[in-house]
């Protein structure tokens, strides 16, 4: 009999998500260099947007625990915008359903990811977003679990995990082996703003695409 598995329940550590889904880290630098290589440069307009964004945040934040809902408002949904991810060819979904089956193990494993980039039905790139009061860490392995659920495994898949003052970047590649790698935090919390980077890897991803 198969099982009918949540993710956010059932994959919690990166230990878990790597023995179901028969997971490896990549253990090449080249693996994942369009986080730090070749970078675009970004224009004053889109530096001052982002020193807003990352204002409002630490204005908002000093008030109490942000939830995901207005993390999603203050800071991923400006970031996407900025990118271009919202303008054609690109299309948007949220709470987009996801099912990964497991072989040999009867288990499916579903889950509703928070936003997914599209184009046309290829997978850009995978958001999660969790509530300040959460470590990034704990979305990391729910995304590669919901990246695994790519129809397209031929084509690497990136993935962006936030708690709105940090920000991680991910990528998958299941042909064969499936491996994975992730970038470094970028935090809202030092002097520099570290939006910009974000948003240049964001654009870095939509060009190779």
């Amino acid at each position: 009999m198969t099982q009918s598995l949540a993710i956010s329940e059932w994959i919690e550590s990166l230990a878990e998500a790597e023995s179901q889904f028969n997971l490896r880290p990549a253990d090449n630098d080249q693996f994942f260099s369009e986080w730090y290589g070749n970078l675009p440069e970004l224009t004053e307009t889109e530096q001052a947007r982002l020193d807003l964004i990352k204002q409002r945040y630490l204005y908002h934040q000093r008030y109490g625990p942000l939830a995901e809902g207005t993390i999603n408002f203050i800071v991923m949904s400006p970031l996407l915008e900025l990118a271009g991810f919202y303008d054609p060819p690109f299309r948007f979904r949220s709470e987009a359903s996801v099912k990964v089956e497991v072989e040999n193990q009867n288990k499916i494993y579903r889950g509703r990811i928070d936003g997914l980039v599209l184009q046309n039905t290829f997978w850009i790139i995978l958001i999660e977003s969790k509530e300040t009061s959460f470590n990034i860490s704990v979305a990391v392995p729910q995304a590669l679990a919901y990246m695994m659920g790519n129809p397209y495994p031929d084509r690497p898949g990136f993935g962006l995990v936030s708690n709105g003052s940090h920000f991680m970047f991910l990528k998958l590649v299941n042909q064969g082996e499936a491996r994975y790698a992730l970038s470094d935090d970028f935090s809202l919390y030092r002097r520099q703003n570290e939006l910009y980077p974000v948003l240049s890897v964001l654009k870095r991803i939509q060009e190779q695409v």
